[in-house]
């Protein structure tokens, strides 16, 4: 009789950084790439001052940031026509399928934050969303 196989625990001490479809870059964290991950990827994410992602949306995962430092305003909805800021402490969640663009309005200060997404392959469910860049001033 065999037993089942169990996975391995992984430990990830991000030391790489690639670059997002949404024009940020990220280190690289927990995925489906770096720990075999089935159904979850994190990763941290600083958003430079004066920073501003691509509006984007991710298809059919959701998304739970939580703010480490700085703040960040988020455009969200399908103009672009929410906004909400969050700050250092602050958790954030944003519904699969809902277009968002983050902007660090600080001239001085980053936005550094834990992100976490129900798809183990970070960038796969990125999808650009050009038409709404200038909805977002």
């Amino acid at each position: 009789m065999s037993s089942p196989s169990l996975a391995e625990c992984k430990l990830i001490r991000p030391t790489v950084p690639y670059d997002g479809k949404q024009g940020f870059s990220y280190l690289e964290g927990i995925s489906a790439e770096t720990t075999g991950s089935k159904g979850i990827a994190m990763m941290l994410l600083t958003v430079p001052p004066g920073g501003r992602a691509k509006a984007h949306m991710h298809e059919a995962h959701e998304t739970a940031i939580f703010v480490l430092s700085g703040e960040v305003e988020t455009f969200y909805g399908h103009n672009l026509e929410h906004r909400i800021i969050t700050k250092a402490g602050d958790m954030f969640y944003i519904p699969p399928g809902m277009p968002h663009l983050p902007v660090n309005r600080s001239k001085t200060e980053p936005c550094s934050a834990v992100i976490a997404r129900t798809d183990p392959n970070e960038q796969e469910s990125v999808v650009l969303l050009p038409d709404l860049e200038k909805l977002a001033d």
